[in-house]
């Protein structure tokens, strides 16, 4: 039985499979992960954002992920933040399946929400003083340089924008920090590093202030922080 397992690993590897969906689970913040196809892989990258917001964010009490994936995010931000409440938006039903899984494993306690962020259609939500997140970035033109592991797995609707409009996300969203915000409350963004520049000039046409680009480990432009 060992043997047809080690097969069946092999076989999905050749098929470049990702490890992490083989195994079942990521590591990220410390924390195992349920991941399967469904969602994203998290990325180191990500996790660098988490530690940002937590060390410049030890007061804040109302958190919101928007596009929460496998809810690593918001999970390791309510782990790290106990006095904190932290909201979370997906518009997958199977995202949402396994962040709720992993909510109770690792026995966080977020309140996961199906929203499409796009649209307008929900109530008048409360007001936050951290909004997060890491949207889809990656252009279709980019597409041809990616590796077949992310290409052929991970969830396309979690990765890509089109050509015509690779901000899609940072602008609606920055215009729901408009409102959602509290005076004062930030921003946080994970972003194509080709966008940085632009992310932050349209965050301050919308009227944000302190806008900040910051690198990754790797040194490329990963991260947009503005205040309301």
């Amino acid at each position: 039985c060992k043997q047809r397992e080690l097969e069946n690993i092999i076989f999905r590897l050749q098929k470049n499979e990702p490890i992490q969906y083989i195994r079942g689970y990521a590591e990220f913040c410390g924390r195992n992960f349920r991941v399967a196809p469904g969602v994203l892989i998290p990325r180191p990258e990500t996790a660098e954002l988490v530690d940002l917001i937590v060390k410049e964010n030890p007061d804040a009490r109302r958190l919101l992920d928007i596009g929460t994936g496998s809810g690593c995010i918001a999970i390791s931000l309510d782990k790290n933040l106990p006095d904190a409440k932290v909201d979370a938006w997906d518009i997958s039903e199977e995202a949402l399946a396994i962040a709720r899984k992993n909510n109770e494993d690792l026995e966080a306690g977020v309140r996961f929400l199906q929203r499409d962020v796009l649209s307008d259609d929900w109530e008048k939500v409360p007001s936050f003083d951290v909004i997060v997140s890491n949207p889809p970035y990656v252009t279709e033109t980019e597409k041809r340089d990616m590796e077949p592991n992310v290409l052929n797995w991970e969830p396309s609707r979690a990765l890509f924008v089109p050509d015509s409009d690779p901000l899609r996300f940072y602008r609606r969203i920055g215009e729901l920090g408009r409102s959602m915000l509290t005076a004062g409350g930030r921003l946080y963004f994970e972003i194509n590093r080709a966008f940085g520049e632009a992310v932050a000039s349209m965050l301050r046409k919308q009227g944000y202030t302190n806008v900040r680009i910051r690198k990754d480990i790797s040194g490329n432009d990963r991260y947009v922080i503005a205040e309301r």
